[in-house]
């Protein structure tokens, strides 16, 4: 369990600001949205999300990446259970969490829950949801990844900005996301940063730019094509 928890600041009292990255933890406009866009849309998941799909995150923030996947599995009628593991460098507190989650009442059934096991989830635990199991891993993202040896489905690229957060986004890291996909596999990202684009072709990605959210202009996603 992490010492000091993330320190925060609000935009309306409704979006949390990273203090140390200066930095929102989602869109000022539309979280649940842009989740919906870049996350799940942009990894194709209404079609591919299914029993034992396997999605990795960098950066759980307030979890609402998560509990947008958690409210697509569940409009669909799709049995089973996929598995989503996550990266977190700066965990929030809980009463910072549930603070979170007040905007989004559509997500509350699933919320209740992660607010309700957040301790046990920062332990390092695996939590089971019933339709969903999740496993938050918390310290050094170069630490955290080296020691996560599975494959996975797909990627949510969704630590703070590049230009904030530079360590989230160097070639280490992102090698080592690679080397942790699947072939075929999937990532999706906020970002279209040239330098985060030109390393993602180079590890195997074929990587597509499209509009970003909103008055984003652009984002990136891609399927990796190369074998290891």
């Amino acid at each position: 369990m992490p010492k000091k928890y993330a320190t925060l600041s609000w935009h309306d009292e409704t979006v949390p600001i990273s203090d140390k990255f200066d930095d929102s933890y989602y869109s000022l406009e539309n979280g649940l949205l842009e989740a919906n866009y870049v996350f799940l849309d942009g990894n194709n998941l209404p079609k591919r999300l299914d029993h034992g799909f396997k999605i990795a995150e960098l950066g759980f923030g307030t979890g609402l990446n998560f509990l947008a996947t958690c409210a697509a599995w569940n409009k669909s009628s799709k049995t089973g259970k996929f598995d989503f593991v996550s990266f977190e460098g700066y965990p929030i507190s809980g009463p910072d969490l549930q603070k979170a989650h007040v905007i989004f009442p559509e997500l509350s059934e699933y919320a209740e829950t992660l607010q309700d096991r957040w301790e046990e989830i920062l332990e390092g635990n695996l939590v089971d949801f019933g339709f969903a199991s999740l496993r938050v891993f918390t310290g050094d993202i170069s630490n955290t990844l080296t020691e996560f040896n599975s494959k996975v489905d797909c990627w949510y690229l969704d630590g703070f900005a590049p230009s904030k957060n530079p360590e989230m986004w160097t070639d280490h890291i992102l090698k080592l996301v690679a080397l942790r996909t699947k072939h075929g596999g999937s990532f999706s990202t906020y970002t279209a940063a040239g330098h985060v684009r030109r390393s993602l072709e180079l590890l195997g990605f074929e990587v597509i730019r499209q509009k970003g959210f909103s008055k984003k202009r652009h984002m990136i996603r891609g399927t990796k094509i190369a074998n290891d």
